[in-house]
């Protein structure tokens, strides 16, 4: 069986870069250095093809209150005139107006990147497919405290609703 190249179509895609923040990514990620490198190449990659960022941060239980290291990571800073979402729950769509904002802008593929594949990232490819987004998860800009939890998600569990692909990947599609 042949496998058909990937495209990805700028004019229906959107990124969406969650909970970057500086102290999810250095108590959470497994690779703290190689996922913000990654998901650094894949925001460059996006912007220069002309595919809008959504930045989602996480405002919520022990992010409720402000603290420096609750900001994004520096490596994956967000563009001038990039939308950035305050969430308070896991998953982007329930607390805030994703839905509306990726309809309004004619988008239906999402590019998901965020830490950590089992909340945000889960949480995020599950509600997509309920509410008819494509999705792909770009593995290698995503991590998880658990590496074996980031394996078998990104191996087994989203391939089955979506693609998966890894940074390089991604560049070859645009």
């Amino acid at each position: 069986m042949t496998q058909t190249a990937l495209k990805i179509d700028p004019t229906r895609t959107a990124i969406l870069i969650m909970d970057f923040q500086q102290r999810i990514i250095s108590n959470v990620a497994s690779e703290p250095e190689a996922v913000v490198r990654n998901a650094a190449s894949v925001l460059d990659a996006a912007r220069a093809a002309g595919i809008p960022v959504i930045y989602i941060v996480h405002r919520g239980g022990p992010f409720a209150e402000y603290a420096p290291d609750v900001e994004l990571h520096q490596g994956v800073a967000p563009a001038q005139g990039e939308r950035v979402i305050t969430k308070t729950k896991p998953g982007p769509f329930s607390t805030t107006a994703l839905d509306v904002t990726l309809r309004e802008m004619g988008k239906d593929t999402l590019i998901v990147m965020g830490v950590a594949t089992s909340g945000c990232v889960l949480s995020t490819v599950r509600w997509a497919v309920d509410v008819n987004y494509s999705f792909i998860v770009v593995s290698d800009a995503c991590s998880d405290a658990d590496p074996e939890v980031h394996r078998v998600l990104t191996e087994k569990v989203y391939p089955r609703q979506g693609t998966v692909i890894n940074a390089d990947e991604f560049l070859a599609a645009l």
